[in-house]
């Protein structure tokens, strides 16, 4: 690979920690809750990871913080051929950034993430820019709507076959054109060999909001082939009434329990009577509600030892943390003593290993190695994390 054209949608994954699930047409609630950019920093990952093994790659970008930043962090000197403004963003001449006689501190100029205007229009006129110059790979950080936009111009740009490859950074991330994390994008970035299509889906947030998933094929597009680019996510699973019942006939009362997202940890809630938050997160102890549909910041304001995290692994991926569950972040992560992880053997059947994602090494080092999962009423089975 001799160039590539990276994309960040700074807001992506802003929604995911302070409750709201996505933050599509919720970024004022979500900054109002007080959330905090992930994007911007998965981005400086990946390309640090691609950085360390190709370091003369050309990297075409777009201005400030929808790629700019990160790649000059990362260690390149960043082609910028596109311009986001508050009206109408217009393309930027691809050799004015690195040749021109310009101040090299207005691109570094502090502009925090979290206030960024930039629209789905910019994350597309980017990937026009990067098509023009004929680059090798576009480089997306986001979620499954950045995913959905980039596509939706390979699409329409009749012939090209250029790849694309996501840097996980949404809420929602049911497309299979994601690497499992930011490290592994930079090294697959630089790489892969060849491309494969495969599919890029998104959800409706509203319906997600409400506890219900309504999931659409967008589009089929070229991908890098290689081990760590996560599946499409398989929607439903099998029976999980038993699992459900021998969980609940051994909760321990003075036990406070954070129950994760998903139909498999809904079916112990029901057993134990509780009503779940669609799609959200809930905390309960001795048979009360202590928060319901909860932001990380709620989790940790009841969070008492002892505590359980009780969390299933999305079907299809594997994902245990850091896929629609940002809530159950480090901090609450490091409150707990305990993590149960449940599925049925129909959902463990179609994956071949888990995998976690949580924005913290550290703690994903902790949770690598094998996991006793719970599949039954008397059953488990053991999966490696990696």
């Amino acid at each position: 690979m001799d160039s590539l054209g990276v994309v960040v949608n700074p807001i992506a994954g802003m929604g995911g920690r302070v409750g709201l699930k996505g933050t599509d047409g919720k970024l004022e609630e979500a900054r109002r809750r007080g959330a905090e950019p992930r994007a911007p920093e998965r981005a400086r990952e990946a390309l640090r990871s691609l950085h360390r093994r190709a370091p003369d790659v050309a990297v075409y970008t777009a201005a400030g913080v929808m790629g700019e930043r990160a790649v000059r962090d990362a260690g390149y000197e960043p082609i910028v051929v596109y311009e986001p403004t508050a009206d109408d963003a217009a393309p930027a001449d691809a050799t004015a950034s690195a040749d021109a006689d310009t101040d090299p501190s207005d691109a570094s100029s502090p502009v925090d993430p979290a206030t960024a205007e930039t629209t789905a229009a910019d994350t597309r006129a980017a990937v026009r820019a990067f098509l023009e110059r004929d680059v090798d790979l576009i480089l997306f950080v986001g979620g499954d709507g950045t995913a959905v936009d980039v596509a939706d111009v390979l699409e329409a740009t009749a012939g090209d076959e250029t790849p694309m490859l996501g840097v996980p950074a949404g809420v929602k991330i049911y497309s299979s054109v994601f690497a499992v994390t930011p490290a592994d994008a930079g090294r697959i970035a630089a790489e892969f060999d060849r491309a494969a299509d495969r599919e890029v889906n998104d959800i409706d947030e509203e319906a997600y909001r409400e506890g219900e998933v309504r999931s659409q094929l967008e589009a089929i597009v070229p991908v890098p082939v290689a081990p760590d680019v996560q599946s499409s996510k398989q929607v439903s699973s099998g029976s999980v009434d038993s699992l459900a019942a021998g969980f609940a006939r051994e909760v321990d009362p003075e036990r406070t329990y954070v129950f994760g997202p998903g139909s498999t940890v809904g079916a112990i809630e029901r057993e134990l009577e509780i009503d779940p938050s669609p799609l959200g997160v809930d905390v309960w102890r001795d048979g009360e509600v202590l928060a319901r549909d909860a932001a990380e910041s709620d989790i940790l304001a009841v969070l008492e030892e002892p505590a359980t995290i009780v969390v299933s692994p999305i079907g299809g991926q594997g994902f245990v943390f850091g896929r629609g569950n940002h809530q159950i972040s480090p901090a609450v992560i490091e409150r707990a003593d305990e993590i149960e992880v449940v599925a049925s053997g129909a959902k463990l059947d179609g994956i071949d290993a888990l995998h976690v994602d949580t924005d913290d090494e550290a703690i994903d080092e902790e949770l690598r190695g094998w996991l006793r999962v719970r599949t039954g009423r008397f059953t488990t089975r053991l999966v490696k994390v990696v």
